[in-house]
């Protein structure tokens, strides 16, 4: 199932897209997709409704696909080739920071980039939603804990990120550095989460290009390690790093976003994004 959630902001509404191309309305079935929905009896409920019968809608802008995010965590230099354009050593544990919960914008939304920022850069990423509560999950199970897979672009301001002294988060967690969707996947149609194709463009060339069997902690060890260190809650997110091709390694010198930029990035089965940069704007980030 791909599950979304479109329509104006604070007005959304939870549709379906059918294997016909039609948005089909989820509204008079459920108030909207939330934690509960993708538990494996919401999931279950969902895929028993005759998905024919749903009242056709027209699709409007498209949200984060799902409600009630509580955490939204990131895995840092999960993909080996990644790590060397970074100059940084292969990690032998994930390495984890956190992307704020308001940084977390729908597929399309305007990137609007921090006062003062010279040094945004973008990041295709697969995006793994839990399902299930996971709390010192075997790797051997983790996967059942997984309600479903979404493309994430992990947007960074390298300056904050990685000049400021502190923590990754600062450079992370910016308002609409979260781009989610379009849609939620059930873990179900998409299979093995590592043998994902993915892409993304900057202004209509191709940056990055790469495949999740690349990673060097697989999905499945990644929910595992992290549910050592923190309770997995439905909803939550996590975003599991990037292949190489991203601004920073750019050679002879370094790539950086600026406004009027268009980032078009997509992983298979997953959906495809567009975002336009924007110089700062608070009424963009709101709106």
């Amino acid at each position: 199932m791909k599950l979304l959630r479109h329509g104006p902001k604070g007005q959304e509404k939870p549709a379906l897209l059918h294997s016909d191309g039609t948005l089909r309305d989820l509204s008079g079935v459920i108030a909207d997709i939330g934690p509960a929905t993708l538990s494996p009896a919401g999931l279950a409920a969902l895929q028993a409704l005759d998905i024919g019968a749903l009242p056709i809608v027209e699709p409007g802008r498209l949200a984060v696909p799902w409600t009630g995010m509580r955490k939204f965590i990131a895995i840092g230099l999960n993909y080996a080739d990644h790590a060397a354009e970074a100059n940084m050593p292969i990690p032998q544990e994930p390495i984890v920071f956190t992307k704020t919960v308001d940084s977390a914008v729908g597929c399309h939304h305007p990137v609007v980039l921090p006062q003062g920022s010279v040094k945004s850069d973008w990041e295709v990423e697969l995006g793994v939603v839990i399902g299930s509560r996971a709390r010192y999950v075997s790797e051997a199970d983790a996967l059942q804990h997984v309600a479903g897979y979404c493309t994430v672009n992990d947007v960074s301001e390298r300056e904050y990120q990685l000049e400021r002294g502190g923590t990754w988060d600062k450079g992370k967690g910016c308002d609409t550095f979260g781009p989610i969707g379009p849609w939620l996947v059930s873990a179900d149609e998409v299979g093995d989460p590592q043998n994902l194709a993915m892409w993304l463009d900057v202004n209509g060339e191709r940056q990055q290009t790469g495949n999740t069997r690349t990673m060097i902690f697989s999905v499945a060890q990644l929910v595992s390690y992290l549910s050592r260190f923190m309770t997995l809650e439905p909803g939550d997110l996590i975003t599991t790093g990037t292949p190489p091709g991203v601004g920073m390694g750019k050679k002879p010198q370094p790539q950086f976003l600026k406004p009027g930029d268009v980032m078009t990035l997509g992983i298979e089965k997953l959906g495809d994004q567009q975002q336009t940069v924007h110089a700062w704007d608070p009424a963009l980030i709101d709106g």
